[in-house]
C-alpha cells in the first residue's frame, strides 16, 4: 500500500489516503476523514509508482 498526503478539497485539512499501487488506475468516491465530504479520488500508477493523484469535490 502506499500512504499519500493531500489537502481536501472541501475543508483544506492535509489528509491522507492509502493507495493501492498494484492497481494501475483507480476512480472511487472516499469521505473526508476530517469533514466527512466526499471525494472523488483519481490515481494513476506506473511501476509502482504514483503518476498522478486528483482529489476533486462532488459539488455542483
Amino acid at each position: 500500500m502506499y500512504e499519500h498526503y493531500f489537502q481536501c478539497p472541501y475543508c483544506w485539512e492535509e489528509i491522507s489516503m492509502l493507495l493501492d499501487p498494484s492497481i494501475a488506475q483507480q476512480q472511487y468516491v472516499e469521505d473526508c476523514e476530517i469533514c466527512c465530504n466526499p471525494i472523488e479520488i483519481n490515481s494513476q500508477f506506473a511501476n509502482n509508482e504514483l503518476e498522478s493523484f486528483q482529489a476533486n469535490n462532488l459539488e455542483q
